[in-house]
């Protein structure tokens, strides 16, 4: 085991096992932060998609939307509606 990360890691599990008040921190700490990154996901998209209404309020085309936001025509075409 030359990889300290590795070692690190092994050595956090070692402990993590034998403790179950830090194991039940790590996973609560390990699900708020999965948690935290789907919002900002959700987030992100919800932005992508209002800029997306803009640019169809200013009549642009379907293409260059995609382009620009990385939605598909199919998606774009549903926020028209």
């Amino acid at each position: 085991m030359n990889e300290p990360g590795l070692e690190k890691a092994m050595d956090t599990l070692q402990y993590l096992s034998q403790d179950s008040d830090a194991r039940r921190l790590y996973e609560a700490r390990h699900k708020y932060l999965h948690d935290e990154a789907s919002m900002m996901e959700s987030a992100k998209l919800a932005g992508i998609k209002e800029v997306a209404k803009n640019m169809l309020a200013l009549n642009l085309d379907i293409t260059t939307i995609a382009k620009a936001t990385g939605l598909t025509e199919q998606e774009i075409n549903t926020l028209r509606k």
